[in-house]
């Protein structure tokens, strides 16, 4: 399959693109940041009139996996107009571009549309209640493109893995803070279903290929609180668990307003897939596995120089 890849240099994206690089024909659009991958490299700037039809004729892919998005939160809050272009606008010409080309899209999008105030766990069915800028504009790029293209399907995710800068995930996080014998805060009050990076990537894989289409949470099968994740990612590792702090989010000093229950039913998606969805465990794991390998010493390697 000829896959467009948005967002190549994005946490999500370079492990997409290396991990179902193996087996399919990825092109990876990207702004300048990357260099030397084993798939292909475009550089273009969706936020350029005509950027999208000029990008689908240049390429004619079968399907597209659009991950490129404004992602800081504290960033979305402080430039609102970006957060709205990258997260909203841009997904929606995508979206209307694809439908037109009868080309396939999958779009993602985030666990953190909903308020976290409902006991238990959401389900798609459940109306969201976005609390930051960053949520805001993600739930109106969902709106924006299955307004524009209902047979596209959308991924609420939430994930964990190796970075291109190596600063781009919590795990990371809470890997740079222990190694290096650091304390690190833990929110106690922050409960979410985190999906390692790879085991995501093939879940996309798959989505395409059933050429699903509509709304699922592609996440974690476990729920945890953000101490809980550091704490084994410690145990993994062998660091001093000790060092995390157990902390609520409200003495985090964060702009952007987070939920406390982003705990996410991944039911409909195993159905449509007849595959059982992994936990945070055996991520960590392969986190684990990819550090004693060299995997984070790799993807720095793909990084543009200067």
């Amino acid at each position: 399959m000829k896959i467009l890849l948005t967002g190549a240099s994005g946490l999500l994206g370079l492990n997409l693109g290396l991990k179902i690089g193996q087996t399919q024909r990825i092109f990876g659009l990207d702004r300048g940041k990357l260099r030397n991958t084993p798939f292909e490299l475009i550089r273009a700037d969706l936020t350029q009139p005509q950027a999208v039809s000029r990008l689908l004729e240049q390429v004619h892919p079968e399907a597209i996996l659009h991950t490129a998005a404004l992602a800081n939160l504290e960033e979305c809050e402080t430039n609102p107009q970006a957060a709205r272009l990258l997260n909203a606008e841009i997904p929606g010409l995508l979206a209307e571009a694809a439908a037109k080309a009868s080309i396939r899209l999958l779009h993602i999008s985030t666990d953190a549309v909903f308020d976290g105030t409902k006991d238990g766990f959401y389900s798609e069915e459940d109306a969201p209640n976005p609390l930051s800028v960053y949520a805001q504009t993600k739930l109106l790029g969902e709106k924006n493109v299955l307004s524009a293209n209902p047979a596209a399907a959308i991924a609420r995710v939430n994930f964990f893995g190796w970075s291109l800068t190596g600063t781009r995930s919590l795990s990371e996080f809470f890997y740079n803070k222990l190694s290096s014998g650091q304390p690190a805060n833990g929110f106690t009050d922050v409960y979410f279903c985190p999906l390692f990076v790879g085991d995501l990537a093939e879940i996309l894989l798959k989505m395409l290929q059933k050429d699903l289409s509509g709304l699922y949470h592609a996440v974690g099968a476990q729920a945890l609180s953000k101490y809980e994740f550091g704490v084994q990612i410690a145990r993994q590792f062998g660091f001093d668990e000790r060092l995390i702090r157990p902390v609520s989010v409200s003495a985090g000093g964060l702009t952007a307003r987070r939920s406390p229950n982003l705990r996410l039913s991944v039911h409909k998606l195993s159905t449509a897939l007849s595959a059982e969805i992994p936990g945070v465990s055996t991520g960590i794991q392969q986190f684990y596995t990819q550090s004693q390998q060299g995997y984070p010493q790799k993807m720095r390697s793909y990084a543009q120089a200067g």
